[in-house]
């Protein structure tokens, strides 16, 4: 009998561990600094290259972006840029990474919402298929396909909407086609021509006020990656141009950036600092910010506005800009 109620004591204690959350006194301790807070917008997170099991400041950027979360009163879904698991991805949907790296570090309460991923050259190291799968286990994790997209209602009073693709940039990545490491993995079986073709008929489509694209490489870089030939760029900058995309989103660089050339339309985000983080390189004539600083970016959205504010795993707001229509 004895051995009964100490189990129940135990297994009640870690359930207690598990699901307590932050009381409001505490979420009060730890506001994030600087924060605006737009009334009446659509709000949503971008985080990405984070999947570590809480190491590398995963666990604070994930604390940080429930504060926010809460702190926003309504964020709508949180997307994620790719590199969702480090270093070769997950071996099927038991993967015991889904919950040492997702599950236990994205607890808070107010990140139990939907998340809306796409796939890393990482992800595609292991079985890229069973994070598709995992959407049928999880009722948060939304991966229908390597690419898809959705439409969401930003303002009821005018019904105006925001379109948001989510592609596949690994097969636009030539160097993977004679690199080692990729060759032998589905990253270079895709029909690379067939996305793009969906990608302009979607965006051809769309009657949204706002247009965003989401993949995991950059178009722009003053990253690691500064030097190297810009696969992505040469493939998707003509079609971004051509449809007036108002934002790309994207991590593989580990940092936080904001690229936007004078004689282009559309602004691009990095947001790849969910967990382990580089050094960024001097800013090039589009950088508009870049920092080595661990993070993550909230987008506040309206009819006439975009803010996109940077906030770092310490609990501060390090840039905000704002796009108009």
């Amino acid at each position: 009998m004895q051995k009964i109620t100490l189990f129940f004591f135990v297994f009640s204690f870690s359930l207690s561990l598990v699901f307590a959350q932050k009381t409001q006194e505490e979420y009060d301790q730890t506001a994030i600094k600087g924060l605006e807070i737009p009334k009446k917008a659509f709000h949503f997170l971008v985080v990405g290259d984070w999947g570590r099991n809480g190491c590398y400041n995963q666990k604070a950027v994930a604390e940080r972006m429930d504060e926010t979360a809460h702190q926003l009163d309504g964020v709508e879904f949180i997307i994620s840029v790719g590199d969702n698991f480090y270093t070769n991805g997950i071996a099927s949907v038991e993967d015991p990474m889904w919950k040492t790296s997702f599950e236990d570090i994205y607890k808070g309460s107010n990140l139990f919402i939907d998340w809306f991923p796409v796939l890393g050259n990482h992800d595609y190291r292991g079985n890229p298929q069973a994070q598709i799968d995992y959407s049928k286990r999880s009722r948060r994790w939304n991966m229908p396909a390597r690419y898809y997209s959705l439409e969401k209602t930003i303002d009821k009073k005018s019904g105006e909407k925001m379109l948001v693709v989510f592609l596949d940039t690994s097969p636009f990545e030539r160097k993977y086609y004679t690199d080692e490491t990729y060759i032998n993995t589905e990253a270079v079986k895709q029909d690379s021509s067939k996305q793009k073709q969906w990608l302009e008929k979607t965006l051809s489509e769309s009657k949204a006020r706002w247009k965003v694209v989401v993949g995991h490489h950059p178009c722009y870089t003053t990253g690691k990656r500064i030097d190297e030939v810009p696969y992505v760029r040469y493939s998707l900058e003509p079609i971004l141009e051509k449809y007036k995309v108002d934002a790309y989103f994207a991590g593989h660089e580990h940092d936080l950036q904001h690229q936007k050339p004078t004689d282009k339309v559309t602004h691009h985000f990095l947001s790849g600092a969910g967990s382990e983080v580089r050094p960024v390189n001097s800013p090039k004539n589009y950088t508009l910010f870049a920092e080595s600083e661990h993070g993550f970016m909230a987008v506040a959205v309206s009819k006439d506005e975009f803010l996109v504010q940077v906030i770092s795993g310490d609990g501060k707001v390090i840039y905000k800009t704002v796009l108009k229509k």
